[in-house]
C-alpha cells in the first residue's frame, strides 16, 4: 500500500492510515461492520461496484458528495456533506486505498482535518464464487468535533443506520441493471 504524506487541510485526522484494510481495526475507536447482501450474479456485481465507486450510490442514498468524476483512486480528495443550508455538515475525506479486482470492488477514504469524525471508513462489493453479490461497510472512529463528542452513543447509531441504508439502497440499484 502506497502512503501518502500530507499536511495542513489534507492531513489525516487520524494515524492509522489504511487499517481497514485489514483486521483488526485499532483500539480507541468505535468500529463498525455491517455486511448487506446485495443480489446474484456478475452483472448485479458490475453495477454495485460502479455505484461505490463513482459516489453515485452515496449521492443517490441523500448525501451531497463533491469528487473527482469517474472513478475513484487513492489520494483523491472527497467531501461529504448531509443537511439543509446552514445546518449542513461537510466531511472532507481522502480515498486511502481502492480495490479494482475481479470479485472485489471499493476503497476506503479517510478523514482529514475539520471532519467531525477521526477515523476511516471502506465501503466494498463482493461477488462469492456461488454468485452472492455482498456490500460491506468497515469502519472505525471517535469524535473529532464538540457536536460529534456531545451526540455520544448516538453518532455510532447513526453510522450503523446510514450503512444499513446505504446497503438497502444498493440493492435496489443493483436490481435495476
Amino acid at each position: 500500500m502506497t502512503r501518502l504524506i500530507s499536511t495542513g487541510r489534507d492531513a489525516l485526522s487520524y494515524p492509522d492510515e489504511g487499517a481497514t484494510a485489514h483486521r483488526p481495526l485499532p483500539a480507541g475507536y468505535h468500529h463498525l461492520h455491517h455486511r448487506t447482501r446485495i443480489g446474484r450474479g456478475r452483472a448485479a456485481f458490475e453495477a454495485a461496484g460502479v455505484a461505490v465507486t463513482t459516489f453515485h450510490a452515496h449521492r443517490t442514498s441523500g448525501m451531497r458528495v463533491r469528487a473527482d468524476a469517474g472513478a475513484v483512486r487513492a489520494g483523491d480528495r472527497v467531501e461529504v456533506g448531509i443537511g439543509l443550508g446552514p445546518l449542513r455538515i461537510t466531511a472532507p475525506c481522502r480515498v486511502i486505498w481502492t480495490a479494482y479486482e475481479p470479485t472485489r470492488v471499493g476503497f476506503a477514504y479517510g478523514t482529514l482535518t475539520g471532519h467531525p469524525e477521526s477515523g476511516e471508513e471502506s465501503f466494498i462489493v463482493d461477488l462469492d464464487p456461488d454468485g452472492t453479490v455482498w456490500f460491506t461497510v468497515t469502519a472505525f472512529s471517535r469524535p473529532a468535533s464538540w457536536y460529534t463528542r456531545l451526540g455520544g452513543p448516538l453518532v455510532p447509531f447513526l453510522q450503523l443506520s446510514y450503512a444499513r441504508w446505504l446497503g438497502r439502497h444498493l440493492r435496489g440499484l443493483a436490481a435495476a441493471a
